[in-house]
């Protein structure tokens, strides 16, 4: 049981479960006086070497004094953090704040000495990094900015790891010890290293789960059905390369195989290594099974068994436990709740899953968070990945039930540098992290399409998930801006996976349609047209096109300059008679080869009866008894439907190659909004090389440590803090908003004198909350161009909407004309923080016309920002009206953005109107709101989701 501390309370949000480089996990937490008989033993087994590293000399054992140091902590001066496996210390690290002489010190001196100890077993594991992570945000907290260690020439391994973290660093050697001073200020270039570890962590931890060379499946029947049983089946028929188990303890002791598989009472029987085990056991056995695989070494989990999360509270309280269970032993945990897992790998084949029928190998990567879903996107695969010209497969497919530990930022992680994935297609009912997840996906899909299905926003009762303040609709724009290809549907999701498995990004919009059917032609022109798309005059070559036709229209179409991608609309070959079929998609094929960096599609219609009926009416031979219609089994086209008829073959299916596959699509918009899926992305991954920057001039105009001496005074006063009219003016002035001055009115003489200050013409404004910028109400005149109308509004005023005290009045000098715009600036809990901009009115407050960006903004993306909006062109000289000053208002978004970017304690801004002139513009509202800065873990140490 932890303990208080000497002069401070427990630091319970220090502790973290994190991800090392091997894909295990260990625990950090603050070391306690409780901890003596852990350290004691920790420091036993650490080699003689590695103890003289530590403390430059022989040093065998710990003295009772050192062990009351080593322990005895007051988290403030004095801290000591350990990373545990098993409950056991495998790690320790600590700081001293020292002095500007060396020496034991308080604040506000703001410097410590930090040193490491890791125990030889697990050294190389990139303990130390993830510890020096954790230790560097706890002195941060704390008000240390500096840390200093010496080290031993020799100790190359920690020198290594204080020069890789990517801090400034100072260093210097006398006295035969390597002196090094780093400042704890993250840079770039430490985020950077923190991220790149992160992902071969998680990534490498997801490998374990994917790629095991032994599985054991626990709770297996004695009788064939059942989940255990039929997991295990699916192991061995699909051809698993490694050593398979089967696990129960109700097994008698003389049984020592099932269905020629060695089996086993308990997983601590078998003999050898175990890497992977998939529980598929009662929720109340399944601890048991954890501890027997936590001691037997095994690695990860893969948890069939419900009745957790999804089934309420007091599932969820176990669903906690089980995930503390297994971190414990350093294991990852795929579900509970889950339906299973596949690697189509020739070195793995592993199906270790539920799925009817195991998926054809490819390119693939699939991940659902619902079992039903990934049921439904496997047999859409099976039945749609046959193309024109090919076949196309899956990879690797993750189902995460409750995905309790692994989620879908794992697997992306994994997907990122995995050579067999391609494209990564998700369908996530809930985003747990949405800023990683933004952050994960801008990377990854600056390297491979990415494709993802969000749920509704309502998260099933199985996840845990922060809490958000931002609307479905803005989270999903801003999955858009990081490059993932958003669809409705999971028939969308593989539409587009299919295309983007198969073809080349197209380089822009121009669509050249080609065809056999004039019809079929037309109905896909207007569908390009409907997308955004701009497609030429559709070129009909009549349905007496043989395929050499085909092949010459394609040739022609590609080859033209003036065509970024194509779609062949074909009605297939009908009857037995029909000749010249299989030789169309060879024709297609080999046009396409001609210009391998334009993609090609095809669009065709199953006549069905039709087709029947026309075989009959035109055939002389007696008629054979009424059967269902059909379209010639050896035809292409019918290689769609033509898997349903077919059994799974008992040995897994070769490897699709990387030729270049042709899709088709069984409607014309079908496969048009598949293209401009592609179209966008393309636009996206052009656009993501070149990010765009802050100006320099207006970095040069910022005072951002004015700014932060600011915000401390007035935090000052509370935890929560909405900023008066000067204070926000101030503030805002530091970051070269400047806001149009207002004086209070609170009686009529008042306002006449503060006209007087400003000068005329002014404007007069009720301020209370439910008059404030709403003209609409009365509650604004303008214009007022002297003392007499002014007296007069004033009188209005008071007569209509009652006395100044509830008004509250301001006089305000008119501002030149132009569009009223809104800003808006808000840190969300799981989102991060969030630019936002609309026009001010019934555009955004009626009919949501509002754009977001997330928080930092470059001058490229406050450009876009602009235009995104749908009222954008009232911006730009709409019916002929002046444009205004975009370049004015897109400098004002990055001043915004600046600010909230650099001081988190900035919660919320708003700019309410900003009028935007032909020249320049005038922020004739703002509101600033500062709180202590909200949890930005991704911004943070590397910690996994905490239970």
């Amino acid at each position: 049981m932890q303990s208080a501390s000497d002069r401070h309370e427990y630091p319970a949000h220090w502790e973290a479960d994190v991800v090392l480089r091997d894909g295990g996990t260990a625990r950090i937490r603050p070391i306690t006086v409780d901890d003596a008989d852990r350290l004691v033993s920790f420091y036993e087994q650490v080699s003689d070497e590695s103890k003289y590293y530590r403390f430059f000399a022989p040093y065998p054992r710990l003295s009772a004094k050192d062990v009351h140091r080593f322990t005895h902590h007051d988290f403030v001066d004095r801290v000591g953090l350990a990373a545990t496996v098993g409950g056991e210390f495998i790690a320790t690290v600590r700081y001293d704040r020292i002095g500007a002489e060396g020496m034991p010190a308080s604040a506000p001196a703001d410097e410590a000495e930090v040193a490491f100890l890791v125990q030889d077993a697990h050294q190389g594991r990139g303990v130390a990094s993830a510890l020096l992570e954790h230790i560097g945000a706890v002195a941060r907290e704390r008000g240390i900015r500096r840390f200093a260690a010496e080290v031993l020439p020799a100790n190359v391994k920690m020198i290594k790891v204080f020069t890789d973290a990517g801090y400034t660093q100072k260093r210097s050697f006398e006295d035969g010890v390597v002196r090094l001073e780093f400042d704890l200020e993250p840079t770039d270039r430490s985020l950077a290293v923190q991220y790149a570890r992160e992902q071969r962590a998680e990534s490498r931890s997801v490998q374990r789960l994917l790629t095991p060379g032994s599985v054991a499946v626990v709770g297996v029947g004695r009788t064939p059905g059942g989940v255990g049983r039929s997991v295990l089946g699916n192991i061995r028929d699909y051809g698993f390369k490694g050593r398979l188990y089967a696990v129960n303890k109700a097994f008698p002791d003389e049984q020592k195989e099932l269905d020629g598989i060695p089996a086993h009472r308990s997983v601590r029987d078998i003999d050898g290594p175990v890497d992977l085990a998939v529980v598929a056991v009662p929720a109340e056995h399944v601890p048991e099974v954890v501890a027997e695989c936590g001691a037997h070494g095994v690695q990860g989990l893969v948890v069939l068994s419900a009745g957790y999360a999804e089934s309420g509270p007091e599932g969820r309280e176990r669903q906690r436990e089980l995930v503390r269970h297994a971190r414990a032993y350093g294991m990852r945990i795929i579900g509970p709740n889950a339906f299973g897992i596949i690697n189509t790998s020739p070195e793995v084949r592993l199906n270790a899953s539920l799925a009817p029928e195991a998926p054809r190998p490819g390119r693939i990567g699939l991940f659902a968070q619902s079992g039903a879903i990934g049921i439904a996107l496997l047999s859409r695969l099976h039945r749609r990945g046959a193309g024109v010209t090919g076949e196309t497969g899956v990879s690797t497919f993750v189902s995460s039930g409750n995905r309790a530990d692994v989620s879908g930022n794992d697997v992306l992680q994994y997907w990122y540098d995995d050579p067999d994935t391609d494209v990564v297609l998700m369908y996530l009912e809930s985003i747990g992290n949405p800023r990683k997840f933004t952050r994960l996906a801008r990377r990854t899909a600056a390297a491979k399409p990415l494709v993802v299905v969000q749920g509704a926003g309502t998260a099933p009762q199985g996840h845990a998930v922060r809490a958000t303040r931002l609307p479905h609709t803005t989270v999903s724009a801003l999955l858009r801006q990081a490059g993932v290809i958003r669809v409705d549907t999971i028939t969308e999701l593989v539409d587009t996976g299919l295309l983007l498995a198969r073809q080349p990004l197209p380089t822009g919009p121009k669509v050249a349609i080609l065809g056999n059917s004039e019809s079929l032609g037309l109905l896909t022109y207007d569908a390009c047209v409907a997308e955004g798309l701009r497609p030429s005059t559709p070129l009909d070559l009549t349905t007496a096109a043989a395929p050499e036709d085909f092949h010459a229209a394609l040739a022609r179409a590609l080859a033209d300059d003036a065509c970024d991608a194509v779609i062949v609309t074909a009605i297939p070959a009908v009857g037995e008679g029909s000749a010249g079929d299989a030789a169309l998609a060879e024709a297609l094929r080999s046009a396409a080869e001609q210009v391998p960096g334009k993609p090609v599609l095809v669009v065709h219609v199953e006549l069905g009866g039709l087709a029947e009926a026309l075989s009959a009416a035109t055939s002389t031979a007696p008629q054979a008894a009424p059967g269902p219609p059909t379209i010639r089994a050896d035809h292409p086209f019918r290689a769609l439907d033509r898997l349903r008829a077919t059994p799974a073959p008992a040995e897994p299916p070769v490897a699709e190659t990387r030729e270049r596959l042709i899709p088709a699509y069984p409607a014309a918009e079908r496969a048009v909004r598949a293209l401009a899926d592609a179209v966008q992305y393309a636009q996206w991954r052009r656009e993501a090389a070149e990010p765009g920057k802050v100006p320099e001039a207006i970095d040069a105009a910022i005072d951002e440590k004015g700014a932060a001496a600011l915000i401390g005074g007035l935090l000052t006063r509370g935890q929560g803090l909405t900023l008066g009219s000067e204070e926000t003016c101030e503030l805002l002035g530091t970051y070269g908003i400047q806001v149009h001055r207002a004086l209070p009115a609170t009686t009529a003489d008042a306002a006449v004198q503060a006209a007087a200050t400003l000068g005329y013409p002014v404007a007069l404004k009720a301020t209370a909350p439910h008059l404030r910028h709403r003209a609409d109400l009365g509650g604004v005149r303008l214009d007022l161009a002297d003392e007499e109308q002014l007296r007069r509004a004033y009188a209005e005023l008071t007569e209509l909407f009652g006395t100044p005290d509830e008004l509250r009045p301001v006089v305000q000098g008119m501002a030149p004309r132009g569009v009223d715009t809104v800003i808006r600036a808000v840190i969300d809990p799981a989102a991060g923080a969030v630019l936002s901009f609309g026009l001010a009115g019934a555009a955004s407050q009626l009919l949501g016309d509002t754009a977001h960006r997330l928080i930092p903004v470059t001058d490229r993306e406050a450009a876009t920002l602009v235009r995104s909006i749908r009222t954008a062109p009232l911006l730009f000289g709409w019916r002929g009206s002046t444009p205004v000053d975009t370049p004015a208002l897109e400098e004002l978004l990055l001043r915004v953005s600046r600010l909230v970017d650099d001081h988190p304690e900035v919660v919320a801004v708003t700019l309410e109107p900003v009028v935007v002139a032909p020249r320049g513009l005038s922020v004739l509202g703002a509101s600033v709101r500062l709180a202590p800065p909200p949890a930005r873990d991704d911004l943070g140490p590397r910690t996994l989701p905490a239970y």
